[in-house]
């Protein structure tokens, strides 16, 4: 895993350096100015504060100045100039509050500005620890950050700041750290069939879900259970579903279960359900399930009993309660999904991902990933990890069932359920970027993409 840190693991490994503090100063300022020199010709204009931040902007506008361009330095009162490039190091890591408003007012004519921004550590004004941006915030092209990259550069909204990130390596060691990023590598990890594989010891899924008029979902969960390497799969829908199910996915093994007049699960399909189980070695539960007082019985009846790891999406968070267990629990919502899960709003969540993530892992004693730009999986006692591979091509109905099914597919594997979770996000975000075309995707697109994935690990 790659570390991610905050301002204080940060400030740790400040503060573990044999050296001085100038010598550190010394280095990042260079590291600025030779990226700035690689990538941006013209005048330059670094905009100082008076931390640590701005001691690093001052050198890298002394080694710019005797490496012949013409620079201006600015103090958060001064007027920028006329220059082609700028270099942010106002606030750096220390910001804990929206700035104050004579900084906000310099961070707005930055933006203002319309030339390149290259932010030092993280763009001024985003939380190095969380990627929150509670008052202004630069707009970075780039950013070069030392040691690792923060915490506030790869989770939204302070990615959206952030653009592209350099770390550059200033003689700091890396110490303890809580999160991390997830990188392809993982999919290395996820087991492979072999010459003594069976079907069965390949991973094996039972898939709960479809609904009349919302089959499509558990089609795409099942496929994508095969297509994350999966040997077997069972699909447990209502009775009147198994036709259209039947039309779509020739490999699965298909279950007809109990309904009432809607077409929706009652809660005494549990028991097949349970007898289904027990050639599974993951369950899926969600995708097309619907939402009725029998699917929200189900869904407490069977993670109450079954012994297997499980993972939620879609319907099955509906009115969620949290269920004590022993067997591995994953729940894969959206904002929208994870703000009724924590009785708040879709904006709460998206304004506050990292602690939104974390106290859902923490109610529901189970590992959470929610999606979006930058998939973050949390586990009740540890730390977040990171997928941010997906592409906006993944904003479509059904990209979230197939995810299940990779999740589910690794869980079937044996996978630790944070890691299997993790990797499944950079195999699906991996996909959007594999499959052509990229405009008008739709979620069926991604299930060669996850075959390329893997194959490529």
């Amino acid at each position: 895993m790659i570390p991610l840190l905050t301002a204080d693991e940060t400030r740790r490994s400040e503060e573990a350096y044999e050296g001085s503090l100038e010598e550190l100063m010394e280095r990042a300022g260079t590291a600025v100015a030779e990226f700035v020199l690689e990538r941006y010709p013209g005048r330059v204009t670094v905009v100082c504060g008076g931390g640590n931040n701005g001691g690093d902007g001052r050198v890298c506008a002394r080694v710019l100045r005797e490496r012949g361009r013409e620079v201006d330095v600015v103090e958060r009162f001064g007027e920028l100039g006329e220059p082609d490039v700028i270099v942010d190091a106002l606030l750096g890591i220390g910001l804990r509050a929206a700035p104050r408003e004579d900084v906000a007012r310099m961070i707005e004519r930055i933006n203002a500005a319309g030339v390149p921004v290259v932010a030092i550590d993280v763009p001024s004004g985003v939380d190095a620890s969380t990627g929150e941006v509670p008052g202004a915030a630069v707009d970075a092209d780039a950013t070069v950050t030392f040691a690792a990259a923060k915490v506030g550069l790869v989770v939204a909204p302070g990615r959206f700041r952030s653009g592209a990130v350099e770390v550059a390596d200033i003689g700091l060691a890396v110490g303890e750290h809580e999160h991390a990023r997830v990188p392809p590598s993982v999919l290395a990890e996820v087991p492979r069939k072999g010459r003594e594989s069976t079907k069965y010891r390949a991973g094996s899924v039972l898939v709960v879900g479809g609904s009349p008029g919302l089959t499509g979902a558990a089609v795409l969960a099942s496929l994508a259970a095969f297509r994350a390497d999966a040997g077997y799969v069972r699909v447990a829908v209502p009775a009147s579903s198994v036709a259209a199910i039947e039309a779509h996915v020739l490999e699965a093994v298909k279950l007809a279960l109990p309904e009432d007049a809607s077409g929706r699960l009652l809660p005494r399909a549990a028991e097949a359900i349970l007898d289904a189980a027990d050639r599974a070695s993951a369950v899926a539960i969600g995708p097309g399930l619907g939402r009725s007082d029998g699917t929200r019985d189900l869904v407490r009846v069977l993670l109450e009993r079954l012994e297997l790891p499980v993972v939620l999406d879609a319907d099955a968070l509906w009115r969620l309660e949290p269920v004590a267990r022993s067997a591995p629990t994953v729940l894969t919502p959206h904002a929208g999904e994870l703000a009724s899960l924590l009785a708040t709003d879709a904006q709460e969540v998206d304004l506050h991902r990292l602690e939104s993530v974390r106290r859902a892992a923490a109610r529901y004693g189970a590992v959470v990933a929610l999606k979006g730009p930058d998939t973050l999986v949390a586990a009740p006692r540890a730390g977040v990890l990171v997928a941010d591979y997906g592409t906006p091509a993944l904003a479509t109905a059904g990209t979230g069932d197939v995810l299940t099914g990779v999740v589910a597919a690794f869980l079937a594997k044996g996978m630790d359920a944070q890691v299997a979770t993790a990797a499944a996000a950079v195999a699906h975000g991996l996909a959007s970027r594999l499959v052509e075309p990229r405009a008008g995707l739709v979620a069926s697109d991604l299930l060669p993409g996850i075959q390329r994935a893997l194959d490529g690990a």
